[in-house]
């Protein structure tokens, strides 16, 4: 009987604390079954007792598999089974202003043979919808678009990593990542082979040089995803150049031709920011023909490169010859292996293009096309003046020749020379660069005009004749750049550095003939002075001379007078001596001596 009421009792204790413990067991249950999720994080569930089992390639249960769950758990009061389910807590996934995310999926199917990143579809979204990603066929790997800054998203820790400049979001699950991971920490940039800088937005703008002025810029775009380029092909174009061919199906002018070409086609793959769009258009692996303009781009750092080079500008009174290395094939002859011709061709075909780019800055890709800037009046210098270092003289030296007797002459020398612009093409098929006129042409060919006409000359016939020499080099210089339809004034001999044995020879000789030349000075002011005094003389004489004249003049009439006179007196004794004759002569003259009359 006391056994009966020490069992009943003990029952009724049991069953008082069972009855106490189980709803505090519950209560604990309950209680350690409810989770907070913050309101910037996210839950990450991961079952523990369960009959399912995942598959050896998916780390993700999605049917109610043990392992890490497909769904996440928002922020706010979550319930999970506790002992059933654990929960581990994640941030969101924030991209700060500026820079960009790169996701990398961890789940998914495998990538294609040769292929680097996985295809996208516009269901997977921004990569919030797990289920939806590997219901639409997702890939493992590194996905094309990237996050653009200011995202914030509740991206499964698993499935998908994100790398940003400051952290790396999510999970590793691969034993490789899992072995980088730092200790307290998560994976570093350097695990993804990044760095810093290729997580930040492209920026292409311009750029101030250090004297203030500004230099247009352009990216050159290289991709690392497509098909390969063609045998022949140095860059790609998405749809290649259909629409040239298209254009001149349709007679279209070459103004537009041209602005298709450097206008670009970037408008289908958001200027490389959409790479599928990119792929799905045709675009191919390697060097891009079109460029990417000043601003910001989203661009995923594992798939393309930007490298920054200047804009093409063409100042006044220049133009831009284009020798194209892309573009449709032509029909025309390649260049020619004796003349070393380019094929003269029309804009977007491969060659020199018929057409010049008139002054302005266009966006041209310098490792499709290569610009020849060719200025319409070209001033050249012979000499050791000091010059620009990228002027097209900058290299040209002193002509040094020897004359026939052996002196050695240096010579400074100017030409000009003009380049039409509807002629610049024609220049440009034929020696390829405006240096190569210069230096492999026209220095060249001078420099031996010069060499071979002053050793056939004597040292003092070069002094002597200068002006003739000029005359002949300018008529040489034009025969020399008229198959290239380039136009001259003439070479201009701007000085000449004479020997100094030759200078001291001449300075002599000078002097000598300044000596002479001095005393046939000399001995001309003694003519002269002897001159003068005879005119002195002659001057002071000229008065007693009108005297003498005058009294020549004088005694002339004074005997003509007389002479006069006596010739008068003399008819008159003829004329009275015949009247007294012819009288009766008177006998009552007294005799001599007697006394006349009274």
């Amino acid at each position: 009987m006391y056994a009966l009421s020490g069992d009943s009792t003990f029952a009724s204790h049991a069953a008082t604390v069972l009855g106490t413990a189980i709803p505090v067991l519950v209560l604990f249950y309950l209680f350690m079954s409810i989770r907070w999720i913050g309101p910037s994080e996210v839950g990450l569930v991961i079952k523990h007792i369960t009959f399912l089992r995942l598959s050896d390639d998916n780390p993700i249960a999605f049917e109610g598999e043990a392992g890490y769950e497909a769904v996440l758990l928002m922020p706010g009061l979550r319930f999970k089974a506790w002992l059933f389910y654990s929960v581990r807590k994640f941030p969101w996934v924030q991209v700060p202003a500026g820079e960009i995310g790169v996701v990398v999926a961890q789940i998914g199917q495998p990538l294609s043979i040769g292929a680097k990143s996985a295809v996208y579809r516009e269901e997977f979204g921004n990569f919030t919808d797990l289920r939806a990603f590997i219901k639409n066929g997702g890939q493992k790997g590194v996905q094309r678009p990237v996050l653009p800054p200011g995202t914030v998203a509740p991206i499964h820790p698993v499935g998908f990593l994100v790398v940003t400049k400051q952290r790396v979001y999510g999970e590793p699950i691969s034993p490789e990542l899992r072995a980088r991971v730092k200790d307290g920490g998560g994976l570093a940039l350097d695990a993804f082979g990044l760095a810093p800088e290729q997580l930040d937005l492209v920026r292409i703008e311009s750029l101030v040089g250090k004297d203030g002025s500004s230099e247009d810029t352009i990216g050159i775009v290289t991709t690392y995803e497509g098909e390969p380029l063609l045998s022949g092909e140095v860059a790609g174009r998405p749809g290649g150049f259909a629409d040239v061919e298209e254009f001149e199906t349709h007679r279209a002018h070459v103004s537009e031709i041209i602005g298709a070409l450097l206008g670009g086609r970037n408008h289908l793959h958001k200027n490389y920011q959409d790479f599928q769009a990119f792929l799905d258009h045709g675009g191919k692996i390697g060097l891009q023909h079109d460029p990417l303009l000043c601003g910001a781009y989203a661009l995923n750092p594992f798939l393309i490169s930007v490298e920054l080079v200047p804009a093409l500008f063409v100042r006044q009174g220049e133009v831009a010859v284009i020798k194209a290395y892309v573009g449709v094939s032509t029909a025309d002859a390649p260049p020619d292996a004796e003349q070393k011709l380019w094929p003269l061709v029309r804009p977007g075909h491969h060659g020199v293009w018929q057409e010049t780019l008139p002054p302005g800055k266009y966006p041209i890709n310098p490792r499709c096309y290569e610009a020849e800037i060719v200025p319409s009046i070209l001033h050249l210098s012979w000499g050791e003046e000091a010059r620009e270092d990228d002027a097209m003289d900058a290299t040209l030296p002193q002509i040094v020749a020897r004359s026939q007797d052996g002196f050695v002459f240096k010579i400074d020398l100017q030409a000009q020379i003009h380049v039409r612009g509807g002629r610049a093409p024609i220049l440009i098929s034929q020696v390829g660069t405006m240096r190569t006129l210069v230096k492999k042409v026209l220095h060249a060919a001078i420099c031996n005009h010069f060499r071979s006409l002053l050793l056939a000359t004597p040292a003092v016939r070069i002094i002597e004749g200068r002006h003739q020499i000029q005359e002949e080099a300018s008529a040489y210089v034009r025969g020399l750049l008229e198959p290239y339809q380039v136009e001259t004034d003439g070479v201009s001999i701007q000085d000449i550095a004479l020997p100094e044995v030759l200078v001291e020879a001449l300075t002599q000789r000078e002097i000598a003939h300044q000596e002479i030349e001095t005393i046939r000075a000399q001995r001309g002011a003694q003519e002269e002075r002897i001159a003068l005094e005879q005119a002195k003389g002659t001057a002071e004489m000229q008065s007693a001379l009108a005297r003498s004249k005058v009294g020549l003049e004088i005694v002339s009439n004074n005997a003509a007078a007389r002479t006069e006179e006596a010739r008068v007196e003399s008819k008159h004794i003829r004329i009275t001596g015949g009247a007294r004759g012819s009288r009766p002569k008177r006998t009552d003259w007294p005799a001599p001596g007697a006394a006349g009359p009274a």
